[in-house]
């Protein structure tokens, strides 16, 4: 028997590298389900959760890579995955607003968002917690050379 897919949902402002996570660590294993990927599309909310239902139908894993700042937010998404019977995996992005400026700054075309995108964020920002029904929680933080340090939350 194979083991239960998982739902991975990063929690991050944008620019605290939550897309490069996924680049780095699970783009060979996991399927990416972000909103940005379809920018202009009505309905973004449902579409993100018909793929998400439909890769986890298929015992396929997925990171959603979202601001997913708030309990709020992330609700739906814990619930869909349970009822896929997946496991919940969280990824905080622990990064100050002046360290997501500056690698929002070194960014071009569409990966480039408003500052102030990155302070409205901010406000709305909570640090997820395992009582939300997470299995696991994880800590990311940004090291002066901007590589991604990931410690058990």
């Amino acid at each position: 028997m194979s083991a239960a897919p998982e739902c991975i949902i990063l929690v991050g402002l944008p620019g605290s590298g939550k897309t490069s996570l996924y680049r780095d660590r699970f783009a060979e294993t996991h399927l990416h389900v972000s909103k940005d990927l379809w920018p202009n599309a009505p309905q973004r909310e449902r579409r993100q959760q018909a793929r998400i239902a439909e890769a986890l139908s298929a015992g396929r894993s997925v990171v959603v890579d979202n601001t997913n700042p708030s309990a709020a937010d992330r609700a739906p998404l814990i619930q869909l995955a349970r009822s896929h019977g997946a496991r919940v995996i969280g990824y905080f992005f622990d990064v100050s607003t002046r360290a997501a400026v500056a690698r929002n700054a070194s960014r071009t075309g569409r990966g480039k968002v408003p500052n102030v995108a990155i302070f409205t964020a901010a406000k709305r920002l909570d640090r997820p917690t395992i009582a939300e029904g997470f299995d696991q929680l994880f800590e990311v933080r940004i090291e002066p050379d901007r590589s991604l340090r990931i410690t058990e939350a």
